[in-house]
Formats: structure tokens, sequence, C-alpha cells
């Protein structure tokens, strides 16, 4: 049987899959449906920045121990091994294995074959590489578990809903770069146990807000939306937490250009660093940062710094009073917003909308999809016709690995030609706003919701009954 369609009902959620036979065509009843697609070769690593990862084909390009480029044999069972994809000019190679390797590529027995036959080039590119300043094994693993061992330094509360946890983890912090994130969660076996109940965290994808280079620490903003989101309030200063990244793509920062930042409530932490480093490439930066309500505001002096202008726009009246001259306030949503500042009814103009090259939107899904339609609609003779725009993604994400579990794919739909695409949010959550399937990211969203609703509030139950405690 192929299939052919997912039948949805009324709500929009799965009654059944159609199938089709040689002969006909049948409809299977089913509520969930679990997709297990064939695997590629993922060779992200040779689509980043550098020069050490080549490709040959679907696989990574091979070499020899002298780093000359081969052909490895497509065999389990190779006359010669060839493990290593690149070779530095300090003598130092990286290997690659499993489904990465032509030879080794198709089941786990395969993959394990090859590690059996490979270790022994692994090991001798070891023995010959010596290096530059030998430190003794005690010396080695402390450096080590102080860069790569992650513990909180601080919880702070930001609003009623939003709360800071800074993370010390001297390795994460110096490879971050603005627009990534990290993915945050407690240890199982550390987390308390309340009545039967462990409070262990998911993954949870939180943007790298700041990072302090110096000090080795990371900055991560969490909106309390129930369940894992909850438990962070919890964490202790000093506890060990798993850490991953900086992943995703950086942000492209411009030079000299004139951007329009619109943050909506948690995407404004986004947005901290990303306005800041335009600005340090000359760019004058325009800034809307959003909000439901009055008290949801927070790192007031972090947004000021990253922008020449703000409108600080607020749902709830009476709104902002702005503490600088040239920044302005709205009570209302960011599109009223940005229409009122074009229209000069929110005072003088210091940077023109026509004049803005670049637009980047960050918030909720539909806050996102205003702002995209906007630029076509009440803004669109406002705005200049060949602007550039993108909007940073939040699909639902898992393991964030770039391009392996597709939990965050996301649809995109050419606007010319209708063409439907997808691309893994984890990878590059950095979209171009026209092309972005809204529709289907509000699905993707909450496709989940009735889980969501339940495990915050048994969440809830728990941290009630520890207070109480």
């Amino acid at each position: 049987m192929t299939p052919t369609s997912v039948e949805v009902d009324e709500y929009g959620h799965a009654r059944a899959l159609k199938v089709a036979t040689k002969d006909h065509t049948v409809e299977l009843p089913a509520r969930s449906i679990l997709v297990a697609a064939g695997t590629q070769p993922n060779t992200v690593l040779a689509r980043e920045p550098g020069e050490h990862y080549g490709l040959d084909g679907r696989y990574f390009r091979a070499c020899d121990v002298n780093g000359q480029p081969v052909a490895p044999e497509k065999s389990a069972k190779p006359a010669s091994v060839h493990v290593l994809l690149s070779k530095r000019g300090d003598g130092r190679s990286v290997s690659f294995f499993g489904d990465l390797h032509p030879s080794f590529a198709g089941n786990v027995v395969k993959a394990m074959g090859g590690a059996k036959r490979g270790y022994p080039v692994v090991d001798a590119m070891l023995r010959a590489y010596a290096p530059a300043s030998p430190l003794d094994d005690r010396t080695f693993f402390a450096r080590f578990n102080e860069g790569l061992r992650a513990r909180v330094h601080e919880v702070i509360r930001l609003t009623p809903t939003i709360v800071e946890v800074v993370v010390k983890a001297p390795f994460a912090a110096r490879k971050f770069q603005p627009g990534q994130f990290y993915r945050l969660q407690n240890f199982e076996t550390r987390a308390p146990k309340i009545n039967g109940t462990r409070l262990a965290m998911e993954g949870l994808a939180l943007t790298g807000a700041w990072v302090d280079r110096d000090r080795g620490l990371v900055s991560t903003i969490v909106l309390e939306m129930g369940g894992s989101s909850d438990l962070c309030a919890q964490l202790e200063p000093g506890e060990p937490v798993v850490l991953m990244g900086p992943t995703g793509s950086p942000t492209e920062i411009p030079a000299n250009e004139t951007v329009l930042l619109a943050g909506g409530g948690l995407g404004n932490a986004v947005l901290f660093s990303i306005g800041a480093a335009m600005r340090a490439k000359g760019c004058r930066v325009l800034y809307f940062a959003g909000y439901k309500h009055v008290i949801d505001r927070y790192k007031i002096a972090e947004i000021e710094a990253a922008a020449d202008v703000v409108v600080w726009c607020s749902d709830e009246a009476p709104g902002f009073v702005p503490t600088r001259p040239k920044d302005l306030s709205f009570v209302g949503n960011i599109v009223r917003a940005m229409v009122s500042y074009g229209e000069g009814k929110l005072g003088p103009i210091s940077i023109p909308l026509h004049d803005v090259d670049r637009i980047i939107a960050i918030g909720s899904d539909r806050m996102m999809a205003a702002v995209g339609a906007a630029r076509h609609g009440v803004l669109s003779h406002q705005l200049k016709p060949l602007h550039f725009a993108i909007a940073s993604i939040n699909s639902p994400m898992q393991c964030m690995l770039k391009e392996i579990c597709a939990q965050c794919l996301q649809p995109h739909v050419n606007p010319q030609t209708g063409e439907r695409s997808y691309v893994f949010s984890c990878f590059n959550q950095d979209q171009h706003l026209d092309e972005v399937d809204f529709p289907g990211l509000a699905q993707r969203l909450a496709q989940n919701s009735v889980q969501e609703k339940i495990t915050a509030q048994w969440v809830g139950r728990c941290l009630e009954a520890r207070g109480q405690a």
C-alpha cells in the first residue's frame, strides 16, 4: 500500500490515512500517524562555514593519512580503510563512520564493523600527533570539566511569567553568535521527586540573550508556559544542568543598513544581541518592542542599547513612558504602531520607514504573520519595494542537532510559483517572511496542546505541594 494523504476531521486533526493499492484506494482509520522515512547522510557540517569538510556525492569526502583525497570502496569490508575526512596543517584529523561513510552506511552492523576496522587508523593518527604543550591528565580533564560541564550561575525573575537562567558554561559562551540558541534541561537523577513525580525537564530551546565570554556565562530567557518551563525557576545556583549549543545559524549582521526590528514578548530576548551587533557595524536600528501587558517588559536598558530608536508598544493602557528623547510609545499591536509611526502620529520621525533596508520579526506566529502581511498591505506605501524581510521561526523542536529528527520541519510556499518546500528550523531559524507557511506553523505549534495543558496542571500541582511542604 502507498500512502497518498492524511484525512482530517473538523478540528484539523488526523482521522484516517488514505492508501492506494494496485487496484483501489482504502481509508484506514487513524488518530495518530507515525512516519518512518528513509535516512540519508547528515552532511550539514559541509554547509557551514569552515574548510575542513568536503563532499563526495552524498557522503563526506575522504582522505588518506597524508590528507590526499581518496574514494572509499562501497563495501563493508574494504581492502583499504579510509575513515579520515580532513587533515589539518598541524597534523590533527577528523574521522567519520556509520551512515556518513559510503563503506559503512546502511545499518547498525555495518556501523559497528566500520568502528572495528577504522579504530587502528584513528589510533595511529593520535599517536603521531604531539600537542605543542603536553598536559598531564589531571590538568587536561580539569580544563574540560570547567569548559564543558554547565552549572546554574543565577536564576532571576524578570516578570511574573519570565525567568532569566544564567548558566556558567565557558565553551558554550565562547562560541555564541547573535541569533543562535541553546538546549537547556536539568538532570533527571538530580531532579526533585514530589508525590511520585520526578520533575525532569524536557529539552527547552532557549535563546542566548547575552554572553560574558570572560566569565563564561550564558543568559537564557524562559517564558513560563506550564510544564518544563515552570521548572526553570526551581533551578538552584551551582546545580549541574545540560546546556547544548550554541546551535542554529547566526543571524546575518549587515553593515551600514537601516534595520527594523520587531519583537513580540519573549521574542525581544532574541533581539538584544542582534541589534547591538548591527549597531556595531554601522547600522541604524529602529526597534518596535511589543508586549501584551505593561508588566511584561524586561531588560529595558539592553533594548535601548540595541536600537537608535525604540517604539514601545503595549496592548494594555496606559502603555509605556519612554526614557530617551527619540523613543516613542504606542498602545496597541505592533502593526498598528508601525502604521502610526510612519504617518507621524507618534511624534517626530528619526528613522523613516522608507529608509528601511531589512526587517527582522521575532515573536509569536500570529505576530510574525501579521507583520508579513502588513508589508504588502497597510505598510506597502511606506516601505521600500525591495526591502529584505525575515522571521525567526519558533517551530516545535526536539533534538536541535540540525536536520536529524525533523521535529522542527517548517513548510514554505513560494509566493510566485506556489511550490512547497521544507526547512529544518533548528538549522536555520531565520527564514524569508514571504515564504513561511504560517497556518502550517500554527498547526504544528498546536499539535500537542492537550498534552501540554495536562502536563502544566500536573507540574503546577506538584510545585504547589512542594511549596506547602
